[in-house]
C-alpha cells in the first residue's frame, strides 16, 4: 500500500485546471470551499435546475451551471451527485461534451466498477475518496490538518491521471493526513460492505434492537435511548483515537469483562455467515442491479424505510432529549441550512 503525503503532490497541477463539481451536498461543498481556499481560481458548482442547493452553492460565490454547459470546457468533472443519477448524469450530458483528456472524477468506485458508466477512452479517470463525510471534511480543512483520502485511477488517456488525481486530493487537505492508493474495485466493494454491515446498517439496528430489548422489557424510553444509542458517542471516540483496545482500556473492568462474555453471544458465527452473503451480493453486482431498479420504479421501498426508520421510537425519545443538550447542536456537524 503506498501512502502520498503534501510532499508528494503538486498543488499547482489543480490550481490551474477549471474544475466542476457535480452537486453541493454534504461532499459537493467541502470540495469546492477546499479546492477554492487552496488556491483553485476556476471552480464551478453544477446542478439541475431548480434543485434547492443554488442558492447554497451561489451564496458561497460560485458560478452555477447546467451540466452539459460546465462541460465543454472543464478539465476536471468531478461526480458528487448520488450514486444512481451518475450514469444518466454522464450519458445524457457528459459523455459527447467533455473534452479530450478531460478527466471524470468520482468520490465512490460504484457507477466505474459495476459498468454503470463506461467511459470515453480518450478521458482519463480518477477517484479521491476522503475517509469521512464531507462535513468533516471541511471542518477539519478549516483547522489546518485533513481526512485522509483514497486514490484510484481507473483510465490514464492523459497519461499524467494520477498525478492530477493526487493534486486535487492535496488540495482538499488529504496530503495533510494521508493519501492512500487503492483501485475503483477495492473502494467500491469494501465502502458498500462497511457501510451496509458494519457502519450504518449494523449499527443502526443493533441500537435499535438493543433499544427495543429494553423498552419491550419495561424500563423507560429514555433509560433505552441513554444506554443503547446516546452512549455509542463516548465508545466510538475512544475506538476512532486508539482502537478497540483503547475502548477496552478506559471503560470499567465490568464493562470490559462483560464486552468479551457477552459480545460474541450477539455476534456469532452465523452473523459472520450472513456478512458473508451481504459481501457476495455486493461483489456480484445483486446489491447495485437491486438499488438501480429501485431507482427507476421511483424509489417506493426506499422511501416506505425511510419513513418507517424515522417513526421509530429511538428517534422521538432522542430528538426530546436532545433538546435538553443544547451542547450537541452547538457543536453540530450537519446544518442543513447550509451543506
Amino acid at each position: 500500500m503506498r501512502v502520498y503525503y503534501d510532499r508528494d503532490a503538486d498543488v499547482n497541477l489543480v490550481k490551474g485546471k477549471k474544475v466542476a463539481i457535480a452537486g453541493y451536498g454534504s461532499q459537493g461543498h467541502a470540495h469546492a470551499l477546499n479546492l477554492r481556499d487552496s488556491g483553485v481560481k476556476d471552480v464551478t458548482v453544477v446542478l439541475r435546475e431548480g434543485s434547492a442547493s443554488t442558492k447554497k452553492a451561489e451564496n458561497d460565490g460560485f458560478p452555477v451551471k447546467a451540466a452539459a454547459e460546465a462541460a465543454k470546457d472543464t478539465d476536471i468533472f468531478m461526480m458528487l451527485s448520488p450514486d444512481e443519477g451518475q450514469a444518466a448524469l454522464y450519458n445524457d450530458h457528459l459523455r459527447h461534451n467533455l473534452k479530450d483528456d478531460a478527466a471524470l472524477a468520482f468520490a465512490h468506485g460504484l457507477n466505474i466498477h459495476f459498468g454503470l458508466i463506461e467511459p470515453r477512452a480518450n478521458l482519463d479517470v480518477f477517484m479521491v475518496a476522503p475517509k469521512g463525510p464531507g462535513h468533516t471534511v471541511r471542518s477539519e480543512y478549516q483547522r489546518g490538518a485533513g481526512v485522509p483520502s483514497l486514490i484510484a485511477v481507473g483510465q490514464d488517456s492523459s497519461g499524467n491521471a494520477q498525478e492530477i488525481g493526487i493534486s486535487y486530493a492535496a488540495a482538499l487537505g488529504a496530503g495533510r493526513a494521508g493519501i492512500v492508493e487503492t483501485t475503483f474495485r477495492e473502494e467500491c466493494e469494501t465502502d458498500l460492505f462497511g457501510e451496509q454491515a458494519v457502519l450504518c446498517g449494523g449499527l443502526t439496528h443493533l441500537i435499535m434492537a438493543g433499544y427495543e430489548t429494553l423498552v419491550e422489557a419495561g424500563y423507560a424510553p429514555e433509560m433505552a435511548y441513554f444506554e443503547c444509542c446516546h452512549e455509542v458517542k463516548l465508545i466510538v471516540d475512544l475506538i476512532y483515537e486508539g482502537g478497540i483496545a483503547n475502548m477496552r482500556y478506559s471503560v470499567s473492568n465490568t464493562a470490559e469483562y462483560g464486552d468479551y462474555s457477552s459480545g460474541p453471544r450477539v455476534i456469532d458465527a452465523s452473523t459472520k455467515a450472513r456478512m458473508r452473503e451481504i459481501l457476495d451480493d455486493i461483489q456480484s453486482g445483486r446489491f447495485v442491479k437491486t438499488w438501480m431498479l429501485e431507482n427507476q420504479c421511483g424509489q417506493p421501498n426506499f422511501k416506505a424505510m425511510r419513513r418507517q426508520a424515522a417513526e421509530h421510537g429511538v428517534e422521538k425519545v432522542g430528538e426530546q432529549l436532545r433538546a435538553m443538550m443544547p451542547w450537541i447542536a452547538e457543536n453540530a456537524l450537519v446544518d442543513k441550512t447550509k451543506n
